[in-house]
């Protein structure tokens, strides 16, 4: 080997870099022992011990040391699967960006076009594109988007906005660069929200160009809090209200009019609120005065006073906003109550001996009504954009409130604003994001210096994030939450657990396997393989990739692939050998061009083609299994080609003993002659018959099991105090739902996996925040001790409740349903090119390719007949189709390495017909084949019994396209490659051999 002293020099200093990169992890893992120690079950504490050292020398390597907080920093970063906390997507809301943009225009061609990009919106196709079609659809021509009611408006002219001359094709790109500057506007926005939360290494990126953020925020515990952060879109404004005794005659008018159509002819109780009296005082009949004969004051609980208008459930805020928005309602207010526009305070509890819980007597949780003076273009009295500084503080009262300051523009409308409402005896609403925080009436006369403050029933965690969102500024557009996982720390450290676990068992599994098989040459190969683990994870630590579950499901995998190479080598090495060659001659053969080196790089390239499209089209965790999975085939290469070879010289140079192969299986393999082309009609009998019966399931009777990064949904994991009934609990929840939930045991009897698809084409914090109160009270009675907070969010020890949760939005999961399809079709037609450029013969690349379609059919076959009984999930996610991905990589991997002797013999002067030709390349690479097939059944098998409950249907699919493939690749792909080659090529091939 040439060079070998600069390959034992790089392979030192990478080792050493590698080793000096994974010591922050080793050391910060070690200052967290410690603090677990310290504060034993208290997490607090243990959060405050790390705080306290954060600036403390813990690291010193001699020529340099580091803090705490700089080594926590370096270590290698671990994803929310195994660390705990929240992950989600947030998507910019393109529809409101352009509607700024054109100043909420009128045009009804505009406002239609926004609808249908809505409502037709596909997977992969951007909203602003599809605006766009729609546009041009409903036009005709007739408008141009540089109209002036559209985007010629004088917010958009000047200097590279849009003129009226200009073409609908020149307006599309001002207003793309336009939408994008939107969109990193927000970036910077939800950044700045972020870094102020003080979560440790938090990951924020834009994805390409949709519009869509990307949050990871690990160890975050307060589910409802972090996402009312990420997703408030901080729209401060200040207006006036109307008072109670100025709308009075517009609430009993509205609800007159509303009994012709909401009064059902049933029997009635008497109204039990005085309250409403007053505002009843002109009904012609008492009888009016019933339980049931008030649509809009029976869903009063109590009535309101000066600017509240009255209490209600927040259940019944979205039946009372359907009232106010109907015509034949709104016709019925004032002339100058006419832009009026109703909006809810946040919840809060009511203190009146009248409003309580019939069954508790506890007080009554409610959300005040407010009616504010708008006018025909919806703006408030002043907007919250002239807020230079925001704090939180205590008010009078010693409660958590924020203070504002202003500009000197706000602070002069301002005291304008609080003048007019002095001189009135009127208050001012401080909205935020349309919800009324306070509405404070003005009794000092009119407030110079243009400051203010923002009072309500806060905590001071509230206060906090509400001074982080007005300082960070407001976001151009609405952020919605269409994916989200929420992993507890408890079942962060049990994947760490068992990843931990499947990793050193298949690790050691596989080099007793490389010992028992080749003997010293094996303990080489494990030598390389250990250096090869060093490597990678030195790479991840260095350039500060993501550990995940999948990720560790991966570097696992590493194990089987990284020992693929010397089982080649090492399997050529041998036929040398017995072919008469000394043992240095054997050795250089095997690692030439024409030994194994070809074989290996053809191999690999196929691996490293589906691993890039699984990276290009994965998400998430699938990103972190694909990257493990390039990184592990690069250093494996160099750790089998180089270092393994290093060591083989060595022995050669010194005692020369390698046989590579142990007494017991010397022989094995050795005089194997069996005839697989013979045999082919029965196999094309029993693939067609597993194909038939596969497609017959998948399309006409059981279908597949689509997860929710599919179809859309919600999914928990919620452990219970004990073993619980599935179908019960189904059945409770789609009552309290009133839509189906699924139920289904995860593990142990106590663990459920529960998916709903309620409200899921809604987004906002508010339906999530729904979402999670209607199972907390769906499952209450399993969990008598446990408050919501308890249930619902993340803590240090957390035993029952949600583990965790997840959300995929019906737009984003088209996305990864489209992309799935693409990436399993993409690397077929990637695949089937470049063999045919490597061999070039489509033959080759269609023997291959119906190998792989095979393993496709026969795997999803196997899930589309078995998911209903199996004792594990076999859902067809990302997480699958990464498991699909891996199995054409696999596949071509087995069927390369038999096409490659093909092509040797063909070259060489084997003799014989083509039939014999093929056989004998399949019967001499045999050992390989089924050598490293067995490693990656070792490996896959640990990992489906250690590996933990959310990855074993992942596992499942591989080791099922394991099996699958190597049977594809020896009866599959090499008789349709001898079916396809023409008869005069092969009496070409016969001639020329036989004749030699």
């Amino acid at each position: 080997m040439q060079n070998k002293g600069l390959i034992k020099f790089f392979a030192i200093l990478f080792a050493l870099v590698s080793i000096y990169q994974l010591s922050f992890t080793f050391v910060a893992n070690g200052v967290k022992s410690e603090a677990k120690a310290f504060a034993g079950d208290n997490p607090d504490k243990e959060l405050k011990y790390l705080d306290s050292i954060g600036k403390e020398k813990v690291l010193n390597l001699g020529f340099t040391d580091f803090t705490y907080n700089e080594v926590k920093n370096k270590q290698l970063n671990k994803g929310l699967d195994l660390e705990g906390g929240i992950n989600v997507i947030l998507q910019i809301s393109i529809k409101d960006v352009l509607k700024g943009l054109a100043n909420n225009s009128k045009n009804p061609v505009f406002n239609k076009s926004l609808a249908d990009a809505s409502a037709n919106l596909e997977g992969n196709k951007t909203y602003l594109n599809k605006f766009f079609e729609a546009f041009e659809a409903n036009s005709k021509g007739s408008v141009k988007l540089a109209s002036p009611d559209i985007f010629a408006n004088r917010s958009l002219q000047g200097e590279g906005g849009v003129d009226f001359q200009m073409s609908d094709a020149q307006v599309q790109k001002v207003i793309k660069r336009k939408v994008d500057e939107s969109v990193e506007s927000a970036f910077k926005v939800l950044r700045e929200r972020i870094d102020k939360f003080g979560v440790t290494q938090p990951n924020i990126q834009k994805l390409g160009e949709t519009g869509r953020i990307l949050v990871e925020l690990p160890g975050a515990k307060d589910v409802d809090r972090i996402k009312k952060l990420l997703g408030g879109k901080a729209q401060l404004e200040f207006w006036e209200t109307f008072k109670i005794e100025e709308i009075g005659n517009f609430l009993v008018s509205a609800n007159e009019a509303l009994k012709k159509t909401e009064v059902k002819k049933t029997e009635t109780k008497t109204v039990a609120k005085d309250s409403l009296n007053a505002l009843l005082t002109d009904a012609k009949d008492s009888s009016d005065v019933k339980k049931g004969n008030n649509p809009l004051f029976d869903k009063m609980i109590v009535q309101g006073g000066g600017p509240v208008l009255g209490y209600f459930a927040p259940k019944d805020t979205a039946a009372i906003n359907d009232y106010f928005k109907r015509p034949e309602i709104r016709v019925l207010l004032a002339a100058d109550q006419h832009y009026a526009k109703f909006v809810w305070s946040k919840p809060t509890t009511i203190k009146d001996p009248k409003a309580k819980d019939v069954k508790s007597a506890a007080d009554i949780e409610a959300v005040e009504l407010y009616a504010l003076k708008g006018n025909r273009d919806n703006n408030p009295a002043m907007s919250g954009g002239v807020v230079t500084d925001a704090k939180d503080t205590f008010d009078q009262m010693g409660k958590p409130a924020v203070s504002m300051q202003m500009n000197s523009q706000g602070a002069k409308v301002w005291e304008e604003l609080t003048g007019r409402a002095f001189a009135q005896k009127s208050y001012i609403a401080i909205v935020l994001d349309d919800i009324v925080y306070s509405a404070p009436g003005v009794t000092s006369g009119p407030i110079a210096g243009g400051r203010s403050e923002i009072t309500g029933s806060f905590d001071v965690a509230e206060t906090k994030d509400l001074a982080n969102v007005l300082n960070a500024g407001k976001l151009p557009a609405s952020a919605d939450i269409i994916q989200s996982t929420v992993v507890g720390p408890s079942l962060g450290q049990a994947a760490i657990d068992a990843g931990t676990i499947s990793s050193v068992l298949g690790f050691l599994l596989v080099c007793v396997w490389m010992v028992f098989y080749y003997g010293k040459a094996g303990w080489y190969a494990n030598l390389a393989l250990l250096l090869n683990l060093l490597f990678l994870f030195g790479i991840m630590a260095s350039f500060g990739f993501v550990l995940t579950l999948p990720g560790i499901s991966g570097i696992v995998l590493t194990l089987g692939t990284a020992v693929d190479a010397n089982i080649i080598i090492y399997e050529r090495a041998k036929e040398e050998l017995r072919e008469g060659k000394s043992l240095s001659e054997a050795v250089q053969a095997s690692y030439g061009w024409h030994g194994a080196m070809r074989s290996i790089i053809d191999a690999n390239v196929t691996h490293v083609l589906t691993g890039a499209i699984l990276f290009i089209f994965g998400t998430g965790p699938i990103k972190g299994f694909a990257l493990t999975l390039l990184i592990g085939i690069v250093t494996s290469l160099f750790t089998s080609i180089f270092i393994a070879r290093i060591f083989i010289d060595r022995n050669i140079a010194g005692k020369a003993d390698l046989t590579f192969s142990t007494n017991i299986t010397k022989n094995w393999f050795t005089n194997f002659h069996f005839d697989f082309i013979k045999i082919k009609k029965f196999t094309y009998i029993f693939s067609s018959i597993v194909t038939v019966v596969s497609l017959v399931s998948i399309f006409f009777v059981n279908g597949l099991d689509e997860g929710v990064d599919f179809v859309g949904g919600r999914t928990f994991q919620v452990k219970f105090e004990k073993p619980v009934d599935a179908t019960v609990v189904s059945d409770e929840l789609s009552a309290a739902f009133g839509t189906p939930v699924e139920a289904k045991i995860l593990g142990d009897d106590d663990q459920l996996k529960i998916t709903t698809k309620y409200k899921i084409k809604e987004d906002g914090v508010a339906i999530d925040e729904e979402v999670n109160q209607k199972l907390y009270a769906g499952l209450q009675k399993y969990f008598p001790n446990t408050s919501y907070d308890k249930f619902t969010n993340s803590f240090d020890g957390k035993k029952v409740g949600v583990l965790q949760a997840s959300k995929v939005g019906a737009s984003i999961s088209e996305d990864i349903k489209t992309n799935s399809y693409w990436a399993v079709l993409g690397a077929m037609a990637v695949i089937f090119l470049y063999l045919m450029v490597s061999f070039r013969k489509w033959q080759y690349s269609l023997g291959a390719i119906a190998a792989v379609a095979h393993d496709v059919i026969f795997v999803l076959g196997i899930y589309s007949l078995c998911y209903k009984f199996m004792p594990f999930h076999m859902e067809m996610d990302q997480h699958f189709i990464a498991a699909i991905l891996t199995v054409i990589g696999y596949s071509m991997n087995d069927t390369v390495i038999v096409f490659d002797r093909v092509r040797e013999f063909i070259i060489g002067n084997r003799k014989g017909s083509f039939e014999d030709i093929v056989n004998a390349s399949i019967n001499t690479t045999l050992s390989r084949t089924l050598n490293t097939s067995l490693m990656m059944i070792i490996v896959l098998l640990t990992m489906f019994i250690f590996g933990g409950e959310s990855i074993r249907g992942f596992i499942f699919a591989m080791l099922i396209g394991i099996i699958v493939g190597t049977y594809s690749s020896l009866f599959i792909a090499t008789p349709v490659l001898v079916d396809t080659i023409s008869s005069d090529e092969k009496h070409t091939i016969e001639d020329k051999h036989n004749k030699a």
